[in-house]
Parts: C-alpha cells; sequence; structure tokens
C-alpha cells in the first residue's frame, strides 16, 4: 500500500505533493537557513533529541530565533511520522529566517518558516557492509563554519557530483591540501593500529549525530579513539576507513581514488563497530539489527 509523503509548512500538514513556499523566502534566495535529517526506523525516530540540540546550535550559530521550542518541535516531528504510516523513514526539518524581500542583511520584521518532510528511507545494496564503498578526494571548498549545519551546500553538491561521475560514493574533503576534514555528506575515519582517528569538533566540520554516537561506541568497547587532523598520507595508509551518517549509518570504504584502503576489504574495526551501531538503534527503536 502507498503511504502519503507529509511535509509540514506554514502550520499545517499536507501531503508532500502540495507542498509550496514563497519566492521570497531566503531560505531560496539565500541559504539563509539551517536543517537536520532524521532516520527513523520502525516508525520511531532516532536520536531525535540530539538533532533537535544541534538544531538549536545552528540556530544560535546564525542569530536565527526557531519558531517552536524543542518540545514542540518533537510533537511536529512525530506527528508527520505518524501521518505518513511510513515506518522506515527520512524525516528533514529546515528552518529559514522567513519570507521578505530580497536584501542582504536580515528583515527587521518576518518569521522563521519552518518546513518538515517525510519520506521513505532507501535501502543501501545489501552488498555495501560486506563489499564496502569507493570513495575520491577532493578539495575543501565551503567556508569557515562548517559547524554550522545550514541549508547553503552548494560545495558540497559539487563535491557530491564528482564523487558521482567517479562512480563513488562519497567525496572526502581536504582542506588546503593539508588536513583530512569530512565527506561531502559524511564523516571521515581513519583505523591505524587498533586506533579510531578522526577530525575534531570545531568549525571545520559538522560533528554528526552518528559520528557522536560511533566514537561513543568505541570508547565504550575498548577501542582508542584520537581525535585530530591528520594528513592525506595517514588516510592513504590506514589500515581501514570508514565514513558516518544519519542516513548511511557506518560504511567502510575500500578504495581511495582507485586505490585500495590496505586489503581491500572491510577490516574488523569497523565491522564492529557497525555492529554496535546497528544494536544501539535496534535497543532505541525496536528494529531488527543490520548486521
Amino acid at each position: 500500500m502507498h503511504m502519503p509523503e507529509i511535509a509540514y509548512v506554514e502550520g499545517a500538514f499536507m501531503d508532500l505533493s502540495e507542498a509550496r513556499v514563497s519566492v521570497e523566502d531566503r531560505g531560496f534566495q539565500f541559504g539563509d537557513g539551517i536543517y537536520e535529517v532524521v532516520r527513523c526506523y520502525r516508525g520511531t525516530p532516532f536520536a531525535l533529541e540530539e538533532h533537535l540540540a544541534r538544531l538549536e546550535r545552528s540556530a544560535f550559530g546564525i542569530e536565527l530565533s526557531l519558531p517552536e521550542d524543542a518540545h514542540r518541535l518533537a510533537e511536529l516531528a512525530v506527528e508527520a511520522l505518524r501521518r505518513s504510516g511510513i515506518e522506515e523513514a527520512v524525516l528533514y526539518m529546515q528552518v529559514t529566517r522567513g519570507w521578505a524581500p530580497r536584501n542582504h542583511a536580515f528583515p527587521e520584521t518576518v518569521n522563521p518558516a519552518l518546513v518538515i518532510t517525510v519520506r521513505p528511507a532507501r535501502p543501501a545494496p545489501p552488498d555495501r557492509a560486506t563489499l564496502g564503498a569507493e570513495v575520491i578526494t577532493v578539495p575543501d571548498e565551503r567556508w569557515l563554519r562548517c559547524d554550522i549545519k545550514s541549508t547553503d551546500l552548494l560545495p558540497n553538491v559539487i563535491a557530491k557530483q564528482k564523487a558521482k561521475r567517479a562512480g563513488a560514493l562519497e567525496a572526502i574533503m581536504i582542506r588546503d591540501g593539508v588536513h583530512v576534514t569530512e565527506g561531502a555528506s559524511a564523516n571521515v575515519f581513519a583505523v591505524k593500529d587498533g586506533a579510531v582517528h578522526t577530525a575534531p569538533e570545531g568549525p571545520r566540520i559538522l560533528s554528526g549525530i552518528t559520528r557522536s554516537i560511533v566514537l561513543q561506541l568505541a570508547r565504550g568497547n575498548g577501542i582508542p579513539v584520537v581525535e585530530g587532523f591528520f594528513a592525506p598520507a595517514f588516510l592513504a595508509g590506514a589500515d581501514e576507513v570508514f565514513i558516518t551518517s544519519t542516513t548511511m549509518e557506518v560504511v567502510p570504504c575500500v578504495k581511495i581514488d582507485g586505490r585500495p584502503v590496505a586489503d581491500g576489504k572491510p577490516g574488523p574495526v569497523t565491522r564492529a563497530l557497525a555492529s554496535a551501531y546497528s544494536i544501539k538503534v535496534a535497543r532505541c527503536t525496536g528494529a531488527a539489527p543490520t548486521t
């Protein structure tokens, strides 16, 4: 049975096909907005509280007042999911500064615009966990506040298109040719001598919700964690490489720029963390573990 893709716009729920926003919306005109993506399993949003906390941080970072508090936003998210009837879903929440005549400076009187959508989650290829994925590297050409989850994603879009043309899943970004930061839509991890290395929190990366959970799981399972920038050469010489995101979860990377990572197969640390993440999701949502 077809389940409706749901949208919440201007305080009303509707079928996604009927949803519209103004051409004067500052998100459309300037990318003046923020967003979150929440994966839902068996009709339950996973890590919703953490996503809403990051939405609040992003709003503060661009001097934007959210139209509702976190409790009400959570209620709206759950209601949108319920109305859709989609159990395995991706819930998208966006807040822009609102609709006003085009002018770069903030309008003096404007109401923030909230949009929520619910769509079916697209399942990953069944062999991705066992065979891994290919990635490429690209220059990191983004602005200097990557910790804000802004709707202004043009550099990410271009990087993702380069990955697609190369037949790769993701583009890993290199800042100034020196530091590995993150992927176009994922955080990046390198495993060396049993330790997990990843770029530190701060303005150079978006600290992913999945990233934080995976690091907690690593530490809880006695896997050493090093949060610090590392060079492209370190990435190329790693024993394992993996990426994480809300929608992709934990994905082993077996080739970078066409060259195999170690033996070209998913490694034991990546497999262990993917399994631990799947079990945590299952415990929090009732979903069946996938690994």
